[in-house]
């Protein structure tokens, strides 16, 4: 057979690999023209490496390539040859048993809370996804017809899947990567298609207090179940509940922020689904930390605190970080600029003004919050051009004292002024760390 493989970054490697192993003719394409390559691997290099397809018996797809940008250098009839790594994946694995969870945020500390819980309760289990590890490497872990799979996933990975998982998970929904989708719609659509293929042996969990998390649940035939509100878990007198079963008060849960319960909620209730066990959901409850870059307390330099939420590249992230960490703070807001709407990030900020001492703006999405910073009457800000970490981390410490918190939670993604959001939290880090 002879494949193409779309985008050679983490999970065009992984298919490159996979496809390779089996004795397929596989070639590289990629717009990058000084990728590293394997030796010996065919490739097409350069702009035009997404068309003249037609002579490949199966083409995958790399997650940030649309489907819809094949089509325009191809044909629509090109779009059954396509596949991707999600796609083979869920077509081949050994286990029946996976679970699929997507939403706008929360997918990673959920997936990585619903592997722990498992583990906890007895099972082998395996993460992977748009977290870690690519689909078809999973493979590599001799997964058993008994173990459990976790993936999480973004819209990129969903948009064309074919096969749906036995429990799949929708998390809170907000308008996301609408520079990607032509519409809000379209990334409601792309994420619906991860249920489509469920039957009524199937689970469908999906955040109670979102009309849209249900409707993207609601889109194959699977077994409805909400979190946050009953029957699934819910917070209730102080308490973690699922079906009148007391699991831990909330202020013995080791996750910051409010929101985070809502991921403890989901990722309890897909515990609840497989194995009812109360005294595993406490253990983990109770241990588990932020995951790097969301909400991670990174250190304490002099009595002030940075908290590392370089993982925000949504104004909604930014918005559950201010009501998280408490007290007076100092944010560091802004990024590549993708035309969100900032309305309730200006009302967060507004209802946080006593505790926010300066809002440090960066990136290319500056003028437009300082804009909408002037349109809300708050002047504690400083906007920052041609800056390195260290000169943000070091003018943020000036403006603080003891007691106050230093928060990196930009609310845009990381692309103007870094590789991406873990190069800026792995930046961040660094300069801390050597104060």
């Amino acid at each position: 057979m002879k494949i193409a493989i779309l985008g050679y970054g983490r999970q065009g490697m992984s298919s490159y690999n996979y496809c390779k192993k089996l004795g397929h003719e596989v070639v590289i394409h990629d717009l990058n023209t000084s990728i590293n390559l394997p030796e010996g691997a065919s490739s097409v290099l350069g702009p035009e490496y997404i068309n003249n397809l037609s002579s490949y018996d199966l083409i995958f797809r790399s997650p940030k390539i649309h489907s819809l940008d094949i089509v325009k250098a191809n044909s629509e009839e090109i779009l059954n040859k396509v596949t991707s790594n999600t796609n083979e994946f869920l077509r081949v694995c050994p286990t029946k048993n996976v679970i699929g969870i997507t939403g706008t945020k929360g997918k990673g500390t959920t997936s990585t809370l619903a592997t722990e819980l498992l583990k906890q309760a007895g099972f082998k289990v395996h993460l992977g996804g748009n977290i870690g590890i690519s689909p078809l490497d999973l493979l590599n872990d001799s997964i058993a017809e008994s173990d459990w799979v976790v993936l999480e996933l973004a819209n990129f990975q969903t948009i064309d899947l074919r096969y749906s998982p036995h429990i799949g998970v929708c998390l809170m929904i907000e308008p996301e990567h609408l520079d990607w989708h032509d519409t809000y719609d379209d990334y409601i659509e792309a994420k619906a298609q991860l249920f489509k293929f469920q039957t009524e042996q199937d689970v469908a969990i999906y955040f109670g207090q979102n009309p849209r998390s249900k409707e993207i649940a609601s889109a194959g035939k699977a077994n409805l179940i909400p979190y946050f509100i009953e029957p699934g878990a819910t917070i209730k007198d102080g308490w973690v509940e699922i079906e009148g079963n007391k699991i831990i008060e909330t202020k013995d849960v080791k996750l910051i922020g409010e929101h985070n319960l809502q991921n403890i909620c989901a990722a309890l209730t897909i515990l609840w689904q497989i194995k009812e066990d109360s005294s595993s959901a406490n253990k983990v409850f109770s241990s588990f930390t932020n995951l790097p870059f969301r909400l991670e307390m990174r250190k304490d330099v002099d009595g002030v605190k940075f908290y590392n939420d370089s993982f925000s590249s949504n104004p909604i992230a930014t918005m559950a970080a201010l009501e998280s960490i408490k007290g007076n703070k100092v944010l560091i807001l802004g990024g590549k600029d993708r035309g969100l709407d900032l309305k309730d990030l200006m009302d967060s900020i507004s209802k946080h003004s006593n505790e926010i001492k300066k809002i440090v703006v960066i990136g290319e999405a500056g003028n437009r919050i300082v804009e909408n910073l002037n349109q809300i009457g708050f002047g504690n800000y400083t906007k920052l051009e041609n800056v390195n970490m260290d000169a943000i981390v070091n003018f943020s410490k000036e403006n603080t004292e003891p007691g106050d918190s230093i928060i990196l939670s930009p609310g845009f993604p990381s692309f103007d002024m870094f590789v991406d959001f873990e190069d800026r939290g792995k930046q961040f880090n660094r300069t801390v760390d050597a104060l």
